[in-house]
């Protein structure tokens, strides 16, 4: 297991019943990244994953 699965499970554990907008979900990364401004590159690589993962290779 990996470190960040904690994280994970508790986000799953804690919010599962929920729906979130895109619009919710960026402005929250948004706020992290303000909040914690050297993690801007992993989350700026998260959310460019998301954003692309329908596309064909």
């Amino acid at each position: 297991m990996y470190f960040t699965d904690r994280g994970i499970e508790e986000l799953v554990d804690r919010r599962s019943g929920e729906e979130v907008s895109i619009d919710w979900l960026a402005e929250r990364l948004r706020e992290f990244v303000d909040l914690n401004p050297e993690f801007e590159t992993p989350v700026e690589r998260l959310a460019t994953w998301l954003a692309r993962l329908d596309d064909d290779d």
